[in-house]
């Protein structure tokens, strides 16, 4: 198995598992190396033929959206995974031994903010106007171009993760701190929802897509019960038995992050992993309370 983006929070867990099943997985990244290949995003593989034989590959490059959202920022959030799609879309088209699967990277940014909508992956995408939704439209369109490949059929998965949860990093790893100190608190009115998912039931969709020929389109990979921030935020205080009073009124966050704090803390999605569930995937952490005792206690 082929991995670009190996070595984030995703990458990283995926290629243990990989590897603790018995399966090769190799990493591609600019610095090339044993059990890496080497490429340029924006330019593409160095050896046109670096697919060629691979089983499947995971496609999870791009630029992190945390940080404060400039013209420039956005714009490397945007071409970044543009760039890195239709290189690994152009080396399977180019490879002499096609991967028999692709499974892409996503996000349910798609949906935009929908209050307390119930969201599938049959549901429509959010306002063209936010960024994340266009974002990830023209990513996703990007992937859909290895359907189009003359010659050998690539099977193609999306995966549209939600906000995956791991002590070690991500969304998570950046809240412990304020509520380790007593000072976490739930973020504007806290009825905004969140469609989370513990990162190795995030691991093990993956290898559940990979593994099943009869997945392909589109996947929701969060939990099946989201949850808003004020009982995010509940659920995580008695977890680490600390109060969680403080409040961080929206102007604040919009004051402080500008344009990420909306679509991140502020925008809500309660998407659900339709399309997972249907198809027989089974998860280990289907409540929030299981999975952040899991991970943090």
């Amino acid at each position: 198995m082929a991995i670009t983006g190996a070595t984030g929070l995703i990458g990283a867990a995926l290629g243990a598992a990989l590897r603790e099943r018995g399966d090769e997985a190799v990493g591609v990244s600019r610095s090339p190396g044993p059990a890496m290949i080497g490429w340029d995003p924006k330019q593409g593989f160095t050896d046109a033929d670096a697919l060629s034989g691979f089983d499947a590959v995971v496609n999870l490059a791009g630029e992190s959206i945390a940080g404060r959202w400039t013209a420039a920022k956005k714009r490397r959030i945007l071409q970044s995974r543009i760039d890195a799609t239709s290189a690994v879309v152009r080396a399977i088209g180019s490879a002499r031994e096609r991967p028999r699967v692709l499974i892409n990277a996503s996000a349910v940014g798609l949906y935009g903010d929908r209050g307390a909508e119930l969201l599938n992956e049959r549901s429509e995408p959010g306002r063209a106007s936010e960024f994340l939704v266009g974002v990830t439209q023209a990513w996703e369109d990007a992937a859909r171009a290895v359907e189009q490949l003359p010659g050998a059929e690539v099977r193609l998965g999306l995966a549209r993760f939600g906000v995956v949860l791991d002590a070690n990093g991500g969304a998570l790893g950046k809240m412990l701190g304020p509520f380790r100190m007593g000072v976490g608190g739930k973020i504007g009115s806290g009825a905004q929802w969140m469609a989370w998912v513990h990162v190795r039931d995030v691991v093990a969709a993956l290898l559940f897509l990979i593994d099943r020929n009869d997945c392909s389109g589109a996947y929701n990979v969060v939990a099946p019960h989201p949850v808003d921030n004020a009982a995010f935020t509940a659920a995580l205080g008695r977890v680490l038995d600390r109060p969680t009073f403080m409040r961080v009124p929206k102007l604040g966050v919009k004051m402080m992050f500008g344009e990420m704090g909306q679509a991140l803390l502020l925008d809500s999605q309660r998407a659900l992993p339709h399309r997972l569930l249907a198809a027989g995937f089974e998860f280990e952490f289907a409540e929030l309370e299981l999975a952040l005792t899991d991970l943090l206690g």
